[in-house]
Protein backbone atom coordinates (compact mmCIF):
# COMPACT_ATOMS: atom_id res chain seq x y z
CA UNK A 1 0.00 0.00 0.00
CA UNK A 2 1.16 3.50 -0.86
CA UNK A 3 -0.42 6.91 -0.27
CA UNK A 4 -0.45 9.26 -3.26
CA UNK A 5 -0.74 12.95 -2.35
CA UNK A 6 -1.55 14.62 -5.64
CA UNK A 7 -1.09 18.28 -6.61
CA UNK A 8 -1.69 19.95 -3.26
CA UNK A 9 0.20 22.98 -4.50
CA UNK A 10 0.19 26.59 -3.33
CA UNK A 11 -1.52 27.96 -6.43
CA UNK A 12 -4.67 25.87 -5.97
CA UNK A 13 -4.82 25.10 -2.24
CA UNK A 14 -7.06 27.78 -0.81
CA UNK A 15 -10.56 28.54 0.46
CA UNK A 16 -12.04 28.47 -3.07
CA UNK A 17 -11.94 24.67 -2.83
CA UNK A 18 -15.10 22.82 -1.86
CA UNK A 19 -15.11 22.06 1.87
CA UNK A 20 -11.58 23.49 2.21
CA UNK A 21 -11.09 23.27 5.98
CA UNK A 22 -12.35 19.68 6.22
CA UNK A 23 -10.28 18.74 3.16
CA UNK A 24 -7.07 20.02 4.80
CA UNK A 25 -7.93 18.33 8.11
CA UNK A 26 -8.61 15.00 6.37
CA UNK A 27 -5.46 15.18 4.26
CA UNK A 28 -3.23 15.89 7.25
CA UNK A 29 -4.84 13.05 9.25
CA UNK A 30 -4.32 10.57 6.41
CA UNK A 31 -0.72 11.61 5.81
CA UNK A 32 0.08 11.28 9.51
CA UNK A 33 -1.65 7.88 9.70
CA UNK A 34 0.38 6.65 6.73
CA UNK A 35 3.61 7.81 8.33
CA UNK A 36 2.64 6.29 11.70
CA UNK A 37 2.01 2.94 9.99
CA UNK A 38 5.12 2.93 7.77
CA UNK A 39 3.10 3.39 4.60
CA UNK A 40 5.06 5.29 2.02
CA UNK A 41 3.77 8.77 1.22
CA UNK A 42 4.42 9.85 -2.38
CA UNK A 43 3.85 13.44 -3.49
CA UNK A 44 3.07 14.80 -6.94
CA UNK A 45 3.39 18.25 -8.41
CA UNK A 46 1.69 19.22 -11.65
CA UNK A 47 3.84 21.25 -14.06
CA UNK A 48 1.94 23.21 -16.72
CA UNK A 49 5.19 24.29 -18.39
CA UNK A 50 7.43 27.36 -18.46
CA UNK A 51 5.68 30.71 -18.51
CA UNK A 52 2.38 29.39 -17.13
CA UNK A 53 3.00 30.48 -13.54
CA UNK A 54 2.53 26.85 -12.50
CA UNK A 55 5.92 25.34 -13.26
CA UNK A 56 9.21 24.50 -11.57
CA UNK A 57 10.54 27.65 -9.91
CA UNK A 58 7.12 29.32 -9.58
CA UNK A 59 5.70 29.94 -6.09
CA UNK A 60 2.29 28.49 -7.07
CA UNK A 61 4.01 25.25 -8.15
CA UNK A 62 5.38 24.56 -4.65
CA UNK A 63 3.70 22.03 -2.36
CA UNK A 64 1.27 23.74 0.04
CA UNK A 65 2.53 24.44 3.54
CA UNK A 66 -0.17 22.27 5.16
CA UNK A 67 1.26 19.08 3.64
CA UNK A 68 5.02 19.60 3.31
CA UNK A 69 6.84 16.30 2.66
CA UNK A 70 9.22 14.97 5.26
CA UNK A 71 12.83 14.39 4.34
CA UNK A 72 13.14 11.25 2.23
CA UNK A 73 9.55 11.21 0.96
CA UNK A 74 9.43 10.93 -2.82
CA UNK A 75 8.17 13.74 -5.03
CA UNK A 76 7.31 13.13 -8.67
CA UNK A 77 6.66 15.84 -11.24
CA UNK A 78 3.98 15.26 -13.87
CA UNK A 79 2.72 17.25 -16.82
CA UNK A 80 -0.47 15.36 -17.62
CA UNK A 81 -3.41 14.68 -15.32
CA UNK A 82 -2.66 11.05 -14.49
CA UNK A 83 0.25 10.29 -12.20
CA UNK A 84 0.91 7.28 -14.43
CA UNK A 85 2.14 9.65 -17.13
CA UNK A 86 5.39 9.75 -15.15
CA UNK A 87 7.30 6.61 -16.19
CA UNK A 88 9.56 6.74 -13.14
CA UNK A 89 6.50 6.60 -10.89
CA UNK A 90 4.88 3.84 -12.96
CA UNK A 91 8.04 1.76 -12.64
CA UNK A 92 8.36 2.56 -8.93
CA UNK A 93 4.91 1.21 -7.99
CA UNK A 94 4.76 -1.72 -10.43
CA UNK A 95 5.06 -4.28 -7.62
CA UNK A 96 2.46 -2.67 -5.35
CA UNK A 97 -1.20 -3.60 -5.40
CA UNK A 98 -3.04 -0.95 -3.35
CA UNK A 99 -2.99 2.82 -3.79
CA UNK A 100 -4.70 5.32 -1.51
CA UNK A 101 -5.37 8.45 -3.57
CA UNK A 102 -5.90 11.94 -2.14
CA UNK A 103 -5.44 15.50 -3.37
CA UNK A 104 -6.47 17.91 -6.10
CA UNK A 105 -8.46 18.33 -8.22
CA UNK A 106 -11.29 15.82 -8.06
CA UNK A 107 -12.35 16.21 -11.70
CA UNK A 108 -8.88 16.41 -13.22
CA UNK A 109 -5.82 14.70 -11.76
CA UNK A 110 -7.61 12.65 -9.11
CA UNK A 111 -10.12 11.23 -11.60
CA UNK A 112 -7.42 10.52 -14.18
CA UNK A 113 -5.19 8.78 -11.63
CA UNK A 114 -8.04 6.75 -10.11
CA UNK A 115 -9.03 5.42 -13.53
CA UNK A 116 -5.45 4.84 -14.69
CA UNK A 117 -4.68 2.90 -11.51
CA UNK A 118 -7.84 0.83 -11.92
CA UNK A 119 -6.96 0.04 -15.55
CA UNK A 120 -3.56 -1.21 -14.38
CA UNK A 121 -5.11 -3.59 -11.86
CA UNK A 122 -4.49 -1.68 -8.64
CA UNK A 123 -6.90 -1.74 -5.74
CA UNK A 124 -7.78 1.95 -5.43
CA UNK A 125 -8.93 3.49 -2.16
CA UNK A 126 -10.34 7.03 -2.12
CA UNK A 127 -10.93 8.45 1.37
CA UNK A 128 -14.04 10.64 1.40
CA UNK A 129 -13.36 14.32 1.95
CA UNK A 130 -9.70 13.94 0.95
CA UNK A 131 -10.06 15.32 -2.57
CA UNK A 132 -11.62 18.57 -3.67
CA UNK A 133 -12.11 20.99 -6.54
CA UNK A 134 -13.41 24.43 -7.47
CA UNK A 135 -16.71 25.64 -8.85
CA UNK A 136 -16.75 25.63 -12.66
CA UNK A 137 -19.08 26.92 -15.37
CA UNK A 138 -21.23 23.78 -15.19
CA UNK A 139 -21.24 22.59 -11.58
CA UNK A 140 -20.32 23.78 -8.14
CA UNK A 141 -17.27 22.27 -6.47
CA UNK A 142 -19.65 20.34 -4.22
CA UNK A 143 -21.64 18.93 -7.15
CA UNK A 144 -18.44 17.95 -8.92
CA UNK A 145 -17.08 16.30 -5.78
CA UNK A 146 -20.30 14.32 -5.26
CA UNK A 147 -20.50 13.28 -8.92
CA UNK A 148 -17.14 11.51 -8.70
CA UNK A 149 -17.05 10.37 -5.06
CA UNK A 150 -20.69 9.25 -4.78
CA UNK A 151 -21.51 8.09 -8.31
CA UNK A 152 -18.59 7.72 -10.72
CA UNK A 153 -15.89 5.93 -8.70
CA UNK A 154 -17.65 3.65 -6.16
CA UNK A 155 -18.21 0.05 -7.26
CA UNK A 156 -16.52 0.86 -10.57
CA UNK A 157 -13.04 2.26 -10.23
CA UNK A 158 -12.39 2.64 -6.49
CA UNK A 159 -13.42 1.79 -2.99
CA UNK A 160 -14.58 5.08 -1.48
CA UNK A 161 -14.42 4.96 2.31
CA UNK A 162 -14.52 7.34 5.25
CA UNK A 163 -11.25 8.83 6.44
CA UNK A 164 -11.56 6.76 9.62
CA UNK A 165 -11.98 3.56 7.59
CA UNK A 166 -9.02 4.48 5.38
CA UNK A 167 -6.90 4.95 8.49
CA UNK A 168 -8.06 1.56 9.83
CA UNK A 169 -6.97 -0.04 6.55
CA UNK A 170 -3.55 1.57 6.98
CA UNK A 171 -3.32 0.22 10.52
CA UNK A 172 -4.08 -3.37 9.49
Amino acid sequence: MKLLVIDIQKGITDSRLFNFDEFIENITRIIQAARDNQIEVIYFQHDDGPGTGFSIGDEDFEIAEQVIPKEGEKIFIKNINSCFGNKDFTDYVKDDNTLVIVGLQTNFCIDATVKSAFERGYKVIVPQGANSTFDNDYMSGEETYKYYNDMMWPKRFATCVSVDDAIKLMES
